[in-house]
């Protein structure tokens, strides 16, 4: 036991000396949101250019298709389709043989804005449902939750009384659900069941408004924390091990390359306010870790 504890720490100290290294950035845009790696591919959306794009290990941006709406989430078939969410039409969008359909309605289960998703290795949808109308100020009290669609398309309520659900990861084994909720300030972890059903086990960590999240195959959870300008680390119990500064609020995270050891950290140089008015620059970074990317994104 003593041998496996010091070969933790030595481990860990040299993670966080990888961590001290420059940011190596791929590219630059307006509000990149939904970071996922597939394909050889960094994929995500521009939510103000209303765009789906990906990059190359080299940095190449390709914009392969316009949202008619703003995009925040995404998510993969298993067919290989990319879907999007449409945050005020409240649908899920598929790009499938250059054409924009309609993949979901979520209008009469989502009670406000949607925002985040991700699509598990069942094919089921996990999306974020505010509560309320982003477009307008937020309710002190406003609380939403989580919507179910399952691979039939059908579409139910998930979870309730989520303080601004956002970022969403699914474990390797489709079993566990993890959301950040931004106003919470914390994270929360649902059981999966067969059938897609969540059941709530816990709310843990503090972190100062997070955002997009990742897992790794330690069960650490990267997230995007907006308020702390920054990407941050915390394990199993909640206990932060990890912090990336980055040049603007911390937006979102994920996983990637060969050996899904490169995080790819996207923050924005903007403020509520200003994002509200469309002001905003954002970009992508990289950074290489130890512990391997696991589960969805």
């Amino acid at each position: 036991m003593r041998d496996k504890g010091r070969e933790s720490v030595l481990r860990r100290m040299q993670e966080i000396g990888r961590m001290n290294r420059p940011l190596h950035t791929l590219t630059t845009g307006r509000y990149f949101e939904g970071p996922r790696w597939r394909d050889g591919f960094l994929w995500l959306v521009d939510s103000l250019a209303r765009t789906v794009l990906r990059i190359d290990s080299a940095g190449h941006c390709e914009t392969l298709w316009e949202v008619p709406d703003v995009p925040a989430g995404m998510g993969f078939l298993p067919t290989g389709e990319t879907v999007v969410t449409a945050m005020f039409q409240r649908s899920l969008l598929r790009h499938s043989n250059g054409r924009v359909t309609t993949y979901a309605d979520l209008s009469k289960v989502a009670r406000g804005t949607i925002d985040d998703m991700i699509i598990d290795g069942e094919g089921r949808a996990f999306v974020g449902d505010l509560g309320f109308d982003l477009r307008k100020s937020v309710p002190a009290a406003a609380t939403g939750g989580l919507v179910l669609v399952t691979p039939e398309g059908v579409a139910r309520t998930g979870a309730t009384g989520l303080h601004f659900p956002n970022g969403i990861a699914v474990s390797a084994d489709n079993c566990s659900l993890i959301v950040a909720e931004s106003n919470g300030d914390c994270l929360s972890q649902f059981e999966i069941g067969p059938d897609g059903s969540l059941t709530f086990r816990r709310r843990f960590a503090h972190i100062g408004e997070p955002d997009g999240i990742c897992l790794d195959r330690e069960g650490g959870v990267w997230v995007g924390a907006f308020k702390e300008d920054s990407v941050v680390r915390v394990d199993r119990e909640g206990h932060m091990t990890d912090r990336i500064a980055l040049p603007g609020r911390g937006i979102a995270c994920a996983l990637g390359g060969a050996d899904r050891r490169s995080l790819f950290c996207i923050s924005a140089q903007t403020t509520h306010e200003g994002l509200a008015r469309g002001e905003s620059t954002s970009r992508v970074d990289m950074v290489r870790v130890a512990i391997p990317g696991a589960g969805h994104p």
